[in-house]
């Protein structure tokens, strides 16, 4: 039984949402700002978080970036309908998801689902051995290890999240080929859900920050306007 961990201040959807969630069999937590459910995290991590923006004491930014700190678990951002700086920003801190208020609570749950699944993918639970994609691929100074989520660039440890991971391990796969933003939106995300450009892009752009800061010169991955991503080999 997966552990997820609702954060925001309206008690409403705390109530609602929690009872939705654990009808779908999960166990959640709740807390109503941000600074109570980081208390709880220091002392033990859930699987996932879902996570207002707004909200006392501690926002969910400030949150986000307090659990970069520690950890890359699952981790979707409530926005409100208008707040595209703060989609964007939220992202581009290592947010994976974001759901828009006023939401459908089964969107929000089908989110849950294909994230949660996303991170088993990639730490092994989901095996396909006929794709390889449990297999440790090494592309030049690159290496990935889905097994054990890891990568590393010219002997540097670099932490992803699961859709940094994912969206690396899909334009490195294949060196040279140009990856569109909705191959790699399929990729990122399954069930059908929609995304725009936007997202792929601020995903895109916080790689590349983290692959940076293991190496300065990091410039594998090419952007093609207006076509989409590329792997280039070095």
């Amino acid at each position: 039984m997966s552990k997820i961990a609702l954060v925001d201040d309206d008690r409403n959807i705390l109530t609602s949402v929690s009872m939705t969630l654990e009808a779908e069999g999960f166990e959640v937590e709740t807390y109503n700002d941000g600074q109570a459910a980081l208390d709880a995290f220091n002392k033990k991590l859930p699987d996932m978080a879902v996570l207002d923006i707004k909200m006392p004491r501690m926002d969910g930014m400030d949150l986000l970036q307090r659990l970069r700190q520690k950890t890359q678990m699952p981790v979707i951002f409530l926005t409100s309908k208008d707040d595209e700086i703060d989609e964007v920003l939220g992202l581009r801190m290592g947010a994976d998801d974001y759901v828009k208020k006023p939401f459908s609570q089964r969107l929000l749950v089908e989110r849950i689902r294909a994230l949660l699944r996303r991170q088993e993918a990639t730490s092994g639970d989901v095996t396909n051995a006929a794709s390889g994609d449990t297999k440790v691929m090494e592309r030049g100074d690159l290496r990935m290890d889905p097994l054990r989520h890891a990568v590393s660039w010219k002997g540097a440890d670099v932490s992803l999240t699961v859709t940094e991971f994912l969206l690396l391990q899909a334009l490195a796969q294949r060196p040279g080929f140009v990856k569109s933003r909705d191959q790699l939106m399929d990729v990122a995300y399954d069930d059908q859900v929609y995304v725009d450009d936007r997202t792929i892009d601020s995903h895109i752009k916080r790689l590349r920050k983290k692959m940076r800061a293991a190496d300065p010169e990091f410039s594998a991955i090419e952007t093609l306007y207006g076509i989409g991503y590329r792997y280039n080999e070095e």
